[in-house]
C-alpha cells in the first residue's frame, strides 16, 4: 500500500462531489474559524532509529531496582527463553479465525492446550477459551451465578480494586445488587462474610492470592459461602495454583484465571474455569476434541 489513506484522489473526488463539495476543507465550513486550529506547534518528525535513541535516553533517567515490591497482582517472574520458541511454533499460528475449523487448526490446538492446562493447573473440570480481560471474567462469573431468587453479589474488599469497579459497571447495568466485604488485617473479614450473606445471596468472589499479596483461608471461607447457598467464585493468579492448594480443593464452583500480570510481557486476558454444573452458563468459547467413529 502506497498510502496510509486506501482511496485515490480521483476516489475522494467522486466522493465529495457525491455530497456536493468540491474539497475536503469544505466539510469543515461548520466550524467557526475562531476554534479552528490553523497549525500545530509540534517538532518536525523523527526517523525510528532517532526516536529509539531518544526513547534509550530518557529510560536512563530510570532508576531500576533488581526486586520490585509493587504489588497488587503485577509481579516480575522469569520466564524461560524456550516459551517464546515453543509458542512461535508455526503449527500454532494459522492466520485464520478459529470460528472456521477447517482452515484455524493451529489456532484451535493452542487454545485447547491451553484450556487443558488451566484445568490442569487448577483442578477444575472445565475451561473456557478466555473473555477480554481477568476483570470482565469476574464480572461475567456474577451473570452466570444470578437467577430470580439470587440476585446479591459479593465481592471481597481485598480484591483488585479495578476489578471490584468493573463489577460495579456490569451490575449496574443489570441491576444486580454489588455487596463489598470487608477485610480484616488484610485478609477477608471471615466473620463478616458470614454476617451478610443472606437467602438472596448469587455468589461471592475472592481473589487468592488477594490485592495485598496475603493468602486467604480459601477452603474456610468456601464452606461459608455454600452454607448459605450461593456459588463461590475464585480469581487466581495460575503461576500461583503450582505451589498453593488448588482452587477446586477449596470449593470453588467458578474460577477466574488472570494471565496478564507478568511484567514486561504484559497481555490482557481472562478465563473462567468451572465445574459442569456452571458449564452452560459460561461466557466466551469453548474448544473440544472429538474422535470421529467413522470415516
Amino acid at each position: 500500500m502506497g498510502s496510509y489513506i486506501p482511496a485515490t484522489g480521483e476516489e475522494r473526488q467522486a466522493m465529495l462531489q457525491a455530497i456536493g463539495l468540491t474539497s475536503v476543507e469544505e466539510l469543515f465550513d461548520v466550524v467557526p474559524e475562531a476554534v479552528r486550529v490553523k497549525n500545530l506547534d509540534l517538532p518536525e518528525g523523527l526517523s525510528e532509529w532517532e526516536v529509539s535513541q531518544t526513547m534509550a535516553s530518557l529510560a536512563e533517567k530510570n532508576r531500576v531496582f533488581r526486586s520490585v515490591f509493587r504489588g497488587a497482582g503485577a509481579y516480575r517472574h522469569y520466564i524461560p527463553s524456550i516459551v517464546k520458541t515453543v509458542t512461535s511454533k508455526e503449527e500454532f499460528l494459522t492466520a485464520y479465525t478459529p470460528y472456521q475449523a477447517e482452515i484455524s487448526q493451529g489456532v484451535l490446538q493452542s487454545i485447547f492446550e491451553y484450556q487443558t492446562q488451566m484445568c490442569e493447573l487448577t483442578g477444575m473440570e472445565v475451561s473456557n477459551a478466555s473473555v477480554y480481560d481477568g476483570a470482565t471474567a469476574a464480572a461475567e462469573a456474577i451473570a452466570m451465578c444470578r437467577d430470580r431468587r439470587r440476585s446479591k453479589a459479593y465481592v471481597s474488599a481485598c480484591a483488585h480494586p479495578q476489578v471490584i469497579e468493573t463489577m460495579q459497571t456490569y451490575c449496574f447495568g443489570s441491576d444486580t445488587e454489588l455487596v463489598i466485604v470487608p477485610e480484616k488485617d488484610g485478609r477477608t473479614d471471615l466473620e463478616a462474610l458470614k454476617g451478610m450473606l443472606g437467602a438472596d445471596a448469587a455468589c461471592f468472589y475472592l481473589q487468592q492470592p488477594n490485592y495485598y499479596g496475603n493468602l486467604e483461608d480459601a477452603a474456610a471461607i468456601g464452606e461459608a459461602v455454600h452454607a448459605a447457598g450461593a456459588k463461590y467464585i475464585m480469581g487466581v493468579n495460575p503461576m500461583a495454583c503450582a505451589v498453593m492448594e488448588t482452587p477446586a480443593a477449596c470449593g470453588a464452583d467458578g474460577l477466574i484465571i488472570e494471565v496478564h500480570n507478568d511484567p514486561p510481557h504484559a497481555l490482557c486476558d481472562g478465563a473462567q474455569s468451572l465445574t459442569p454444573e456452571q458449564f452452560a452458563h459460561t461466557a466466551g468459547k469453548i474448544f473440544r476434541i472429538r474422535e470421529a467413529m467413522e470415516g
